[in-house]
């Protein structure tokens, strides 16, 4: 796949990204290597291979399941220590300076 100049600055502009010239190359370059290492990948024959229906692994034929912990609410009061470290905070939040204009 090849990706163009024009991919990469519409990239940038949905992303509010400011490249200069040199970036724009380097991210070209790149951008087009991910996506033609992707496109390999799409070549692979993956027909043997049954889909998982977890992302934790069980070995072939073992009844076991891993072992996991339940699922228990557990309080967690540390925003007031977190915040009162902030250099500018109104409960319950971080205040930031004004980054987006648009």
């Amino acid at each position: 796949m090849k990706i163009t100049r024009e991919d990469v600055l519409r990239v940038a502009e949905l992303a509010h990204l400011g490249l200069s010239p040199d970036e724009v190359e380097t991210y070209e370059k790149q951008l087009d290597a991910i996506l033609s290492y992707v496109d390999k990948l799409n070549e692979l024959d993956v027909s043997s291979v049954e889909p998982m229906a977890q992302v934790l692994y069980a070995a072939p034929g073992a009844d076991a399941q891993p072992e996991l912990r339940d699922d228990v609410l557990q309080p967690c009061e540390v925003s007031g220590d977190v915040l009162a470290q902030a250099a500018d905070s109104a409960k319950p939040f971080f205040r930031v300076p004004k980054v987006i204009d648009r």
